[in-house]
């Protein structure tokens, strides 16, 4: 028998939002990985790669906003934690069908609470700073497949996308 969804952390017995209290948890290395795709023209992926545009190096820009907002998650989501972060890593890369770019995010810390919003705000962030980069281009441009695609330690272990 397969047992039920777990229970929202988020909200408490009588259904009202709350953050979660962590306090009793151990502290150990956890680590989150997110990616999202923009996808574009093959002409304004050309002048994304080139790294010349009229704002500079988009994918550049876009690395450096993703760990910005990344250290900002628990200002833009309610109930984050702050978290003392280790390391963010992000990346952006031409997609391998040439559609567009790819965004991936690596965020890790030590503590009683994981990353995986830091990963995921991170990824979203650098993907709307390269839209805002190359909208002069192309306006039709697609954010999407934004996902977690891994987490490591904390109580419930470790856990890849499949």
């Amino acid at each position: 028998m397969t047992s039920g969804p777990e229970p929202l952390t988020h909200l408490d017995s009588t259904g009202r939002a709350r953050m979660v209290d962590v306090s009793a948890k151990v502290a150990t290395h956890r680590e989150a990985v997110a990616e999202g795709r923009l996808i574009m023209s093959p002409e304004t992926l050309a002048l994304a790669l080139a790294g010349d545009g009229a704002k500079g190096d988009v994918r550049a820009v876009a690395e450096i906003a993703g760990v910005m907002a990344a250290k900002r998650t628990s200002d833009l989501i309610p109930l984050c934690h702050p978290l003392s972060l280790s390391a963010v890593r992000v990346s952006v890369f031409g997609l391998e069908d040439g559609t567009g770019l790819g965004v991936r995010t690596v965020a890790t810390t030590t503590g009683p609470t994981g990353v995986e919003m830091e990963a995921l705000t991170g990824t979203s962030v650098a993907l709307l700073t390269l839209y805002d980069m190359l909208k002069a281009a192309e306006k039709g441009m697609q954010i999407n497949a934004v996902r977690l695609i891994s987490k490591t330690g904390g109580k419930s272990g470790d856990w890849r996308a499949t």
